[in-house]
């Protein structure tokens, strides 16, 4: 970004839903500059958080087909009268950093719908797949006026922790499967799904899809149920994102389920403790920033990084040392 963004008018321009705005200020947000860093707290904290969107979560493995569904799937909540934004997380360029699927390519349709906004963003080599700033883009959308906010991340097999720590419903997109892939499926992430969808449920993988969707109900029973949830949930389903079947049913089930967690209090409880989570992120975050930022404490780090790769030192006591500096 070239020169100061003027934070008051950017704000007004924001809440106004101005895509141009919003694209400029998901930029500010990514910036790794200094001075951009401190424009984008004051404008964040210009626009508060008055203004809620349901945050839905969206994870599978590359080809299981989660741009196609992101596209019909937010077709149809634009044809309800909503106002999508997507942020679809693309896999970094181990060279570049840059993002190099490009998901606006990959959802044409959607990404020239009036109600609809998609915003691709390399994920940095972050954990899970989320970009840093990803919660901070969230909260821009918010501002902007969507209703929905979809989230996708890389899903290549990393932790998909962050990801449910900022949003209000996870959803684990899979393909029809054998018995051998079910298996394949980690425990850790279906015990953070909300909703399973068995993708592709159409032409000659119907049967196997529906098969599948069985098989993998079968297994979240014998899960343990989560407080916060009615008892028939986490459940799973079958949709084709082709033909558009089972995908109006699925909102449903979404729906129903955020409803009954604002109804007994979850949502909001599920809310804070998301705020809690983040900010001790930032606090370590910003103590690395400043680790590396200043020279001396810099140095000293370098200095203790070569004494553990040498094996002269531990890791936790050449990190006790390095923060001493503090």
């Amino acid at each position: 970004m070239r020169g100061q963004l003027d934070i008051d008018a950017t704000a007004v321009a924001i809440r106004a839903g101005e895509r141009r705005a919003l694209a400029r200020a998901i930029t500010l947000v990514e910036s790794g500059r200094s001075d951009h860093r401190a424009q984008a707290l004051e404008l964040l904290d210009k626009l508060g958080t008055e203004r809620q969107a349901l945050r839905i979560g969206l994870s599978g493995t590359p080809g299981v087909g989660k741009s196609t569904f992101i596209e019909a799937f937010g077709m149809m909540l634009t044809d309800k009268g909503l106002k999508v934004a997507v942020l679809a997380v693309d896999p970094s360029s181990a060279r570049s950093g840059g993002s190099i699927l490009g998901d606006k390519t990959r959802m044409e349709q959607l990404s020239r719908n009036p109600s609809a906004f998609i915003r691709p963003s390399p994920s940095q080599a972050q954990m899970g797949g989320v970009a840093r700033r990803t919660r901070e883009a969230v909260a821009l959308c918010e501002a902007a006026g969507f209703d929905v906010i979809l989230i996708e991340t890389v899903g290549v097999g990393q932790s998909e922790t962050m990801v449910a720590e900022m949003c209000d419903l996870f959803t684990l997109l899979l393909a029809p499967a054998g018995g051998d892939e079910l298996q394949g499926v980690k425990r850790g992430i279906m015990e953070i799904a909300d909703l399973i969808l068995v993708n592709k449920a159409d032409g000659d993988l119907k049967a196997q899809a529906i098969r599948t969707t069985a098989d993998y109900a079968g297994a979240l029973r014998l899960l343990r149920k989560r407080p916060q949830d009615p008892s028939d949930f986490p459940k799973a389903m079958s949709v084709s994102a082709y033909e558009g079947d089972g995908l109006g049913k699925a909102w449903d089930e979404m729906q129903s389920l955020i409803n009954w967690r604002r109804e007994n209090g979850h949502f909001d409880t599920r809310r804070a403790e998301q705020a809690r989570y983040w900010f001790h992120e930032e606090v370590r975050l910003q103590l690395l920033a400043r680790l590396t930022a200043d020279q001396s404490l810099a140095a000293r780090l370098a200095a203790q990084e070569a004494a553990v790769a040498q094996g002269r030192v531990s890791p936790a006591k050449a990190a006790a040392e390095v923060l001493e500096g503090l």
